[in-house]
């Protein structure tokens, strides 16, 4: 067992505390990884206030990558020095999901994430004693983690530390919300409602699929011109218009396809709205637990709109995030555009407070980097 720094939370609503931590080796099927970049994703925020439930005390993080420093017994598809991105929706490969081509449901995966422990269910975090919880198996806003070897992909030469983390999380859940749960879109309108990490990657996805337009939904302005950078033909600030006339006037007829990358009643319901006939909502964004929102049952059989949800993009990671990868690589994937401040792992807290402001970019923490 060794030693290392991580961010702790101990209560929801409280300050993350960063300190001294023990880590257990390694078990088998698992790799140990050096972190090297972290993403600050607003499903972590959602843990820390309360608004998803999780076992405490617990580490967050859980969009991340490194390099791999050991291996436990059995592991033979990855060695020290390899360089890994951290997948916080491991495949077991057996479950009826899995077999079907649709890990993002793994029934495994879906108990680690509830039991704060790894895919056995049980945690290598401690600290005096105490045992310490995993968050979504994952647990990278530290120096270290143990994860699942099922749980890392390789990452390629000539692919940066922070842009692999975030591929792992916002980019493969907003990108394959249009490639996957979306599919052939060219020629559609979309609108995607949020431009946060996740809703700026769907914008990526949809100049990507050949979607027109692209209409883009924010209170936020900086973040509404970021999002005309990366190929939105059209924004929205819908705190100084109303969002469903303006998307009316846009595209009269009502759009093919809209997003939603809130988790709001009130941003879906006016994300079903603007659909016109045979139109689908593809809802991304997560709320807090136990939030609905009403859908008019006429709307939908008459007009025959349709509601799906797409976890984690609907995505087979170990496919995809090597094509993303390639597609960074090729020039067709401007994730650099995404990554926004830095922060060592000692101003954790001050990370989480520029991304609850509305900040623009995906804030990274750097766990080595000093202050």
């Amino acid at each position: 067992m060794g030693h290392m720094r991580a961010a702790l939370l101990h209560n929801v609503g409280s300050p993350l505390k960063v300190g001294e931590l023990e880590l257990d080796e390694p078990h088998a099927g698992e790799v140990l990884v050096r972190v090297e970049a972290a993403g600050v994703c607003h499903s972590d925020q959602h843990y820390l206030a309360g608004d998803l439930r999780c076992p405490l005390p617990v580490v967050p993080g859980h969009e991340g990558a490194g390099v791999i420093e050991a291996v436990g017994p059995g592991v033979t598809r990855f060695a020290p020095g390899d360089r890994v991105c951290l997948m916080w929706r491991p495949r077991c490969g057996r479950c009826r999901y899995c077999l079907v081509g649709r890990p993002a449901l793994c029934e495994a995966a879906g108990i680690q994430s509830s039991s704060g422990g790894l895919l056995d269910g049980t945690s290598r975090l401690s600290t005096g004693g105490t045992k310490v919880h995993h968050l979504l198996g994952v647990s990278c806003f530290a120096e270290h983690c143990v994860v699942s070897e099922h749980a890392v992909v390789p990452v390629p030469d000539g692919v940066p530390a922070e842009i692999a983390a975030i591929a792992g999380c916002a980019v493969i859940t907003g990108v394959g919300a249009v490639l996957n749960a979306v599919g052939r879109c060219a020629g559609d309108g979309i609108v995607i409602f949020g431009a946060g990490g996740v809703g700026l990657s769907t914008v990526l996805g949809a100049v990507l699929a050949g979607a027109d337009p692209i209409v883009v939904v924010d209170v936020v302005a900086e973040r509404l011109e970021m999002a005309e950078r990366l190929g939105a033909t059209h924004t929205v600030d819908a705190s100084r218009e109303d969002a469903a006339d303006a998307l009316r006037a846009i595209r009269p007829g009502g759009m093919e396809w809209a997003i939603e990358a809130v988790g709001r009643p009130a941003t879906l319901e006016t994300a079903l709205d603007v659909l016109r006939p045979g139109g689908t909502l593809v809802a991304v964004g997560l709320g807090a637990v136990g939030t609905t929102f009403d859908v008019p049952i006429n709307l939908l059989v008459q007009r025959e709109k349709r509601v799906v949800g797409s976890l984690y993009g609907s995505a087979n990671p170990l496919v995809d995030l090597p094509r993303l990868f390639d597609l960074y690589l090729a020039g067709r994937l401007p994730l650099d555009a995404l990554v926004g401040r830095r922060y060592p792992l000692d101003r954790i807290n001050e990370a989480f407070a520029d991304l609850t402001s509305g900040s623009v970019g995906r804030g990274v923490v750097l766990p080595w980097e000093s202050q």
